[in-house]
């Protein structure tokens, strides 16, 4: 007797129709990215200029490599509002410690030591206590981590990482016209995307993000995994305090203000969804790309910040309404199941 396989829903278009690819929400993110290029040529004859466009790059990969984490974050269902804070916190500290030591090595570790340590004290929270929700949670440490970030800060800044070249070089350094940065953050970019996409942890994610109370069923660890989540958030605020602080070669309290809210902008226009269990890693760096190079664009023909807000924010809403209307569209068009 042949072997019956359960149909999947997805096969009711066949895998090679070329409306299925072309609809796929990032081929529409790459539309719209082009046409992000296109405006930026137009605006300026130095946009695709190798020197200010890495430039341009590496100044909103700072804030875009909150975005990685936080795509794993929604797809598990949750959100954190702590990254900023907890960026400031820990270039706080990697300045303080470089200061009374003198070594940019050791400040280096106490970031990112900090950074794993605030985001592993978020997800105990919301492992210990399940009951609460993880925008509480993390709105309340954010309060937290910026505020000790004050008390130590105060009104002054602490400075001097310049000095030390290869601290420096981690941020300015190039390889040719490419900064090591930008090449760091596509190796970083590639491993997160294998791990949500290839491995059995990020299937687990998926699946906890999709319903939480099946998943614990499934046998998944599920305080485990948002654990290690959280963590993983707080490691890569900690890297990106590390190039925050060698680009600026200083630290002041206002450091990582927004960071949160642009991260979880850049990963819903990427396709993430809120409600966890869907989204796809291409299509948050494509997302971090948009947002990111019409900034660069608009600071060229010097457009106030208030304004490059108020295009961004329009863009995300016309956008992810877009994306709803899609959704729809396909869901009306759909064949009708069988009795």
């Amino acid at each position: 007797m042949s072997e019956v396989r359960p149909k999947r829903i997805l096969d009711a278009t066949p895998p090679g129709d070329l409306k299925t690819r072309v609809m796929r929400w990032e081929f529409l993110l790459l539309a719209l990215l082009i046409g992000v290029v296109v405006l930026g040529v137009n605006l300026h004859h130095n946009f695709l200029a190798p020197h200010h466009l890495f430039n341009g790059i590496s100044v909103f990969l700072v804030r875009g490599l909150i975005a990685l984490s936080m795509a794993y974050c929604l797809l598990l269902g949750e959100i954190d509002l702590s990254v900023g804070a907890i960026v400031v916190l820990a270039a706080t500290l990697l300045g303080v410690v470089f200061n009374a030591t003198g070594s940019a090595l050791l400040g280096l570790l106490t970031a990112l030591a900090v950074g794993v340590l605030c985001g592993a004290f978020n997800g105990f929270i919301l492992v210990k206590f399940r009951e609460l929700p993880a925008m509480i949670v993390t709105l309340g440490t954010m309060i937290l981590f910026r505020g000790l970030s004050e008390r130590i800060l105060g009104p002054a800044n602490i400075g001097g990482m310049r000095e030390v070249t290869w601290f420096a070089n981690l941020y300015h350094g190039r390889l040719g016209p490419v900064p090591y940065f930008v090449i760091f953050f596509f190796v970083l970019a590639a491993i997160f995307w294998f791990v949500m996409h290839k491995t059995t942890f990020g299937r687990h994610m998926f699946a906890i993000g999709a319903n939480r109370t099946a998943a614990e069923y499934a046998g998944i660890n599920v305080g485990k995994t948002r654990l290690i989540v959280f963590s993983i958030s707080g490691l890569i605020c900690g890297i990106s305090a590390i190039f925050f602080s060698s680009w600026v070669g200083s630290v002041r309290s206002d450091v990582g203000l927004g960071y949160e809210i642009e991260a979880i902008a850049m990963c819903v226009l990427g396709g993430m969804s809120t409600a966890g269990g869907k989204g796809t890693l291409p299509g948050v760096l494509i997302a971090v790309f948009i947002i990111g190079l019409l900034r660069y664009a608009l600071s060229l023909v010097n457009v106030n910040p208030e304004t490059v807000r108020i295009i961004l924010g329009a863009l995300l809403i016309t956008v992810v309404t877009m994306q709803n209307v899609r959704r729809f569209v396909r869901k009306k068009s759909a064949p009708a199941n069988p009795a």
